[in-house]
């Protein structure tokens, strides 16, 4: 159900689409249900994770509240710290090269968590990837369908402190590329949601995410792909 890609979309606000049940590997998706209205950031965009750095603890722990999920919540935030325990190889065979790292550890009543994902082009030619959202974890979910990637800083809806999506998120249907001119990189912020289908809140355990990268023509039909991913640690 996860492991193949959907060559289209472009998000866009109330827009309906017709949803589907799982979501891994999608460039573009409808999480559970039908309805969400998206916001997708510029890939130059400041995602401002360096003004917050996903420390919103004041650190006093006074009301106990870590101790409501089994020792797993860190006082004072919303959910568990997200961590990377493994990585796939950089080197997947295409003049571009991903990457991914955590910017924001932890979830608090004012924000998920947060990765960024880069991909780089070292040679000495421009490139043109695709699908736009999908290389970049955008509307990603993990195998499990339990959890998803979406753009930084959307309206999306969900409970602060607990960021569960209490409906589905819909894009519509259009195959999105963009260059990457050499020696430059193009990086986006992603926030980790739990999906409609996750027991409570953002549920606690490893999960991976994988996606598929193109290098297309102009004619934006893919000329080599490539699976590549990365599985994080909720604890």
């Amino acid at each position: 159900m996860f492991r193949h890609m959907a060559r289209h979309a472009i998000p866009t606000r109330r827009r309906y689409l017709r949803g589907v049940g799982g979501i891994g590997g999608l460039g573009c998706v409808a999480v559970g249900g039908l309805a969400g209205c998206v916001g997708r950031p510029s890939d130059d965009a400041d995602d401002g994770s360096d003004a917050d750095g996903g420390d919103a603890d004041d650190g006093d722990g006074d009301d106990g509240s870590d101790d409501d999920s089994g020792g797993t919540r860190p006082s004072g935030t919303g959910g568990p710290g997200v961590t990377l325990v493994s990585v796939d190889d950089a080197d997947v065979g295409l003049p571009i090269e991903p990457s991914v790292e955590v910017v924001r550890e932890a979830a608090t009543e004012d924000h998920p968590p947060r990765l960024r994902t880069t991909l780089s082009n070292a040679g000495g030619e421009p490139v043109r990837v695709g699908e736009g959202r999908a290389v970049h974890f955008e509307y990603v979910a993990d195998d499990s369908g339990l959890l998803v990637l979406l753009p930084a800083d959307g309206d999306y809806p969900a409970e602060p402190d607990c960021w569960r999506l209490e409906e589905g998120i819909a894009t519509t249907e259009e195959y999105r590329t963009f260059e990457i001119g050499a020696g430059e990189s193009s990086d986006r912020a992603v926030d980790l949601y739990a999906t409609p289908e996750a027991d409570g809140c953002l549920p606690v355990g490893e999960y991976r995410f994988e996606t598929t990268l193109s290098v297309v023509s102009d004619g934006a039909e893919p000329e080599e792909s490539a699976r590549w991913g990365f599985s994080v640690l909720l604890e």
